[in-house]
């Protein structure tokens, strides 16, 4: 039997299409968590650690907004996974303040301490809501060292041959890469931690360093159309939207996507989890 088109089954067949589409960004895909694994190949890697693993999660945004318990499960994942190192690439909390802070850490409560350590630096949001509370941000460091995650301020630490740098947020008050990046060689394995990518492109310098950067800060866009760009991405660069990026440079570059959210929509971008492999390069 052929079954006619009209007007009327057009328009509730659209609305059903629309109510799905609107059920699936709003209540599934936000929580629809990916892990992404990845080899990360690092220039002179000692040989004990070519396959250890970096866990890198980004942009928690602990709010009211975001489930604390959803985040918990999320570092229950991470944890499942046995890094051998954790690291938080920005944006803990948003609408900061020491409750906040309180309510990030008993997230954390849900991360097994990796054996070679966790290691952060702050994003915008963690900066309070204009972005230049440095009160609030260091009441959150306080707060995360408590909690085991060691907060890098435009400083490193060197693991077991493995040197992690921390570049505070570029939005911040306390963005001073010269600290830290003139010191930086070729040859000694390192690995970047930057919030916002934008700061690959900034007018600092980066002295002789070829590797990683590792960042969070735009979500993927949250919602991206098919074969189309995100439309709404807070960068400059409108390059930079999720994954990996060769800065043509010696450098590389990593966005994750993020696990919260400061609007509860995604399409086409769900929250992420990267698991990346060490290599020798």
């Amino acid at each position: 039997m052929k079954i006619r088109l009209t007007r009327r089954r057009f328009m509730l067949g659209a609305g059903v299409a629309a109510l799905s589409a609107g059920v699936w960004t709003w209540r599934i895909e936000p929580h629809w968590v990916e892990v992404v694994r990845r080899d990360m190949p690092v220039r002179g890697l000692l040989p004990e650690l070519d396959g250890k693993t970096l866990a890198q999660v980004s942009d928690l945004h602990v709010c009211p907004r975001v489930g604390s318990d959803y985040l918990s499960e999320c570092l229950r994942k991470v944890s499942a996974l046995e890094p051998d190192i954790v690291v938080v690439t920005g944006d803990f909390m948003s609408q900061g303040g020491p409750e906040r802070a309180d309510e990030v850490t008993r997230v954390f409560e849900s991360l097994a301490a990796p054996p070679m350590g966790c290691f952060a630096v702050l994003g915008n949001h963690d900066y309070g809501e204009r972005w230049d509370n440095a009160k609030i941000a260091e009441q959150l460091v306080r707060r995360l060292t408590d909690a085991g995650v060691t907060v890098l301020r435009n400083e490193s630490r060197v693991i077991s041959g493995l040197r992690i740098v921390g570049l505070d947020d570029m939005w911040g008050t306390n963005f001073y890469p010269r600290k830290v990046l003139p010191t930086l060689t070729t040859d000694e394995p390192t690995i970047v931690l930057c919030h916002n990518p934008d700061a690959v492109d900034s007018p600092v310098d980066w002295g002789k360093y070829k590797g990683w950067i590792l960042s969070g800060h735009t979500h993927g866009g949250q919602c991206k159309p098919p074969f189309l760009a995100p439309p709404l991405l807070p960068v400059l660069n409108k390059r930079y939207t999720a994954g990996a990026f060769d800065l043509g440079d010696g450098r590389s570059l990593y966005i994750n996507r993020g696990l919260g959210h400061l609007l509860r929509v995604r399409f086409n971008v769900r929250p992420e989890i990267t698991l990346h492999r060490l290599v020798c390069a």
